[in-house]
């Protein structure tokens, strides 16, 4: 396949970073709304068709260089039995760990009902330009433990999942051990399915203390990474708030990795080994402005980007809804034409 994404990810230079975003299959793209009236996300998550359809809008509409399928991290604790209902507001569990009795009684992981996802991406595979990669990705056990705890609560500091990590440590790493072991078979299906990347998302990664993260929660990263990496798959780490945590990720658990707004990419760069890349991470809000503005501030990367060729271009996070299609279609395009001297 001929795609600037895979080449930069398997570290050949190109002449420009690949781009694509977080959440890009959604929220900002009008296509996307327009489909939304007809269909439910679970409707869309249900069918091949229309969930591959998803998928490659962005593709089509703002002219990234990757797809990543269209799914949620939130399949994983609906596959180990907990009920998850999509809603107009989005996803809710009917009884979220935090008010059973007896959370680990609750849970009972069957893989099996992963399975319309790999046809999904047979799908995609299917109908996807011949140039454009598939992501595959799922929720890191952390922040996929905060959810089933906690519930899609607004409150994003997840006070009872972080009450449980302390109080009931060996209940919560029995939790995160089930996690891990689902989200393994999990990666390892999308691969066989046809994906060529995989990305793990840590939302939360910044929840808890680094020594802490680092201690109880690494490992189970790590046996993901290791999954997916033993497949040759590339693995993407996204830990948006692990701060200069990321410096403990060595090459052999992270082929790149997604740094959040909250600190320089420059900054990162010097934290993090030379043998792994970069992915990130302009702050989406920045969309929110003028495309003076915008221009502005991304032109202040081309030093960057022309130095570092194991670089993609990427949010410090995903797509917020009231981004307008028009500056999402700019950056884009800004970073698909710029010079980014690097034939100089």
């Amino acid at each position: 396949m001929d795609s600037i994404f895979l080449k930069t990810i398997k570290g050949e230079k190109t002449n420009r970073p690949p781009v694509w975003f977080m959440r890009q299959a959604g929220r900002v793209l009008p296509s996307y709304l327009k489909l939304r009236k007809k269909h439910s996300f679970k409707d869309m998550m249900n069918s091949p068709k229309l969930a591959a359809e998803v998928t490659l809008l962005p593709v089509y509409d703002l002219g990234v260089d990757a797809a990543i399928l269209f799914s949620d991290i939130l399949v994983i604790p609906e596959a180990m039995g907990m009920q998850l209902d999509f809603t107009e507001k989005g996803p809710v569990f009917s009884a979220p760990l935090k008010d059973q009795s007896n959370a680990l009684k609750c849970l009972n992981p069957d893989s099996s009902k992963l399975e319309y996802i790999y046809e999904n991406i047979k799908e995609i595979i299917r109908t996807r330009p011949k140039n454009i990669p598939l992501i595959g990705f799922c929720g890191s056990p952390l922040t996929t433990f905060c959810y089933m705890v906690q519930g899609l609560s607004r409150d994003h500091t997840f006070p009872d999942a972080v009450k449980m990590l302390y109080k009931e440590k060996n209940t919560a790493l029995k939790i995160l051990d089930q996690i891990t072991e689902l989200s393994v078979i999990y990666a390892q299906n999308q691969i066989k399915a046809g994906i060529e990347t995989f990305q793990l998302f840590e939302t939360h990664a910044g929840l808890i203390p680094e020594n802490l993260y680092m201690e109880i929660i690494f490992p189970f990263v790590k046996r993901i990474a290791k999954a997916v990496k033993e497949t040759g798959t590339p693995f993407i780490y996204f830990p948006k708030g692990l701060g200069n945590g990321i410096e403990k990720v060595e090459p052999e658990f992270a082929d790149f990795i997604g740094v959040d707004w909250q600190m320089p990419i420059e900054k990162a760069r010097k934290l993090i080994s030379p043998k792994i890349g970069l992915q990130g991470n302009l702050d989406p809000r920045l969309l929110l402005a003028d495309k003076e503005t915008i221009q502005k501030e991304l032109e202040k990367l081309i030093p960057f980007g022309k130095e570092n060729t194991n670089w993609i271009f990427n949010f410090g996070h995903g797509f917020i809804p009231s981004i307008p299609f028009e500056n999402a279609k700019f950056v884009t395009d800004w970073v698909k034409n710029a010079d980014w001297e690097r034939n100089k």
